[in-house]
């Protein structure tokens, strides 16, 4: 193997690292065929049409200009490379007619799935969240806190009020990511909340959390606290209700305070500022007090490729977006313990990320 800055002698060995190279610079191939195929609707036309779809029916479904059909199975072609879609063969009518169906990842694109992630997709390949990206390295030579700010002059918050249709990406990507996360957690980690009287959701949206938590723990009092714009209008039911306020000046008093992927969104500085008062609203150990965070531990035990990935891409998109970060666990305990907390139990249960318990 060559050395960094020695020429590469071996033919194989220069093939392969240009070979890696172009497959980084083409990489955005994949998520913008991807969102083709949700914007046409493929992955609900297959699971409509009820059984493996074959290209020709598949095409007559679409809503394409017909002159256009050759281009679909290449397409498709890509997203079942990396399996989004599976081919199968058909035999109809003594001939073999090459089929497309479902895999596990395309049914997290169907519309009527509870665990739907096509809003998050919609979001990030957003034309005016993708602009920020080409300006990174302008960014990095100025005096702007994020590349969203270099790019529209706008802090990310302020772009989502300014712009309608990306506030409304953004709530309903939210809420489909806590959908999918209160799944799991209520099903594997159900000890998460034994014996817990109350609990808060900080910067919790519409609820979409604390409902699940309120009715698979009917006897628990459940809080929301966000914005009061976001939580207008918004009626509670017997053992759920909103707040309007500000994390950064109080939290209402609960036995568990939970940041679901709140604190990435923040610098050190700011972390602290919302555990102090995450601290201030619950009682002591003792007596059950502490918080839960749902995010990203980088690096925490041996996870895949797949999810080290995931969590190096979420650490550059914090970047960009925001003022924020993803955390080791050693950045993690720091935090913790300059917001005056004593121990943390880490749980990484919920794949890209893990669940923290983290008490007074």
């Amino acid at each position: 193997m060559a050395l960094p800055g020695e020429i590469i002698e071996s033919t194989h060995e220069l093939l392969n690292a240009h070979a890696q190279v172009w497959n980084h610079i083409f990489k955005f191939i994949l998520p913008m065929s991807l969102k083709c195929a949700v914007q046409l609707n493929i992955p609900d036309i297959i699971k409509n049409h009820g059984k493996p779809i074959t290209l020709s029916e598949l095409i007559s479904a679409l809503p394409i200009n017909k002159a256009k059909s050759q281009y679909i199975h290449r397409i498709m072609r890509v997203l079942v490379h990396y399996k989004f879609f599976i081919k199968v063969d058909i035999k109809d009518e003594n001939e073999q007619n090459e089929s497309y169906w479902l895999t596990p990842s395309s049914n997290f694109l169907l519309k009527d799935s509870p665990l739907c992630v096509t809003p998050y997709l919609l979001l990030v390949l957003d034309p005016t969240l993708m602009k920020p990206w080409n300006s990174m390295s302008e960014w990095l030579a100025d005096d702007r806190v994020t590349a969203t700010e270099t790019t529209h002059g706008l802090k990310f918050w302020e772009l989502a009020k300014t712009i309608t249709n990306l506030n409304e990406l953004f709530n309903e990507a939210m809420a489909g990511d806590t959908r999918f996360v209160s799944h799991v957690m209520l099903k594997d980690c159900e000890k998460l909340f034994e014996g817990v009287e109350s609990l808060v959701d900080v910067g919790g949206g519409t609820g979409t959390m604390a409902k699940a938590i309120a009715d698979a723990f009917p006897e628990m009092k459940c809080t929301v606290l966000d914005l009061p714009h976001v939580v207008s209008g918004l009626e509670g039911v017997s053992n759920l209700n909103y707040v309007g306020g500000d994390m950064f000046q109080a939290i209402p008093t609960a036995d568990v305070v939970l940041l679901k992927w709140i604190l990435h969104n923040w610098n050190d500085e700011g972390c602290i500022k919302i555990l102090k008062k995450c601290r201030d609203a619950m009682p002591r150990k003792e007596r059950g007090g502490k918080v839960i965070i749902i995010d990203i531990v980088l690096g925490y035990k041996e996870e895949n490729d797949t999810v080290k990935e995931d969590q190096l891409f979420f650490d550059i998109g914090m970047m960009v977006y925001l003022n924020g970060k993803e955390r080791s666990e050693k950045e993690w305990e720091k935090l913790f313990l300059d917001a005056g907390f004593s121990s943390y139990k880490i749980t990484p249960a919920l794949g890209v990320r893990s669940i923290i318990e983290v008490y007074p």
